[in-house]
């Protein structure tokens, strides 16, 4: 019963992840959260349940931001997350 769902994106994957999993992720009726990391570029995207048919979407860009993680009540800073991945492209 996942409350919170981390996905690394990858590019054979990314368009899977974004539709049909996203998708299916939906139905879980505990599902609150489902973040999108990308794996080449300091982009963390995130969907916040609000209610049965509305989600909340955000993009943070950029190792000097940091995405709320509401279902863990925390803050994730990029530059962290980023930290030991080598040839990220900065947008």
């Amino acid at each position: 019963n996942p409350v919170l769902i981390v996905e690394v994106l990858s590019p054979s994957t990314e368009s899977f992840d974004r539709g049909r999993k996203f998708a299916y992720y939906r139905m879980v009726p505990s599902l609150r959260e489902y973040v999108l990391i990308s794996q080449e570029t300091p982009i963390v995207e995130s969907y916040y349940k609000q209610d049965e048919s509305h989600w909340t979407y955000t993009v943070t860009k950029g190792l000097d931001q940091s995405i709320p993680i509401q279902t863990l009540d925390r803050e994730l800073a990029l530059g962290d997350l980023y930290l030991k991945v080598d040839g990220i492209i900065i947008p």
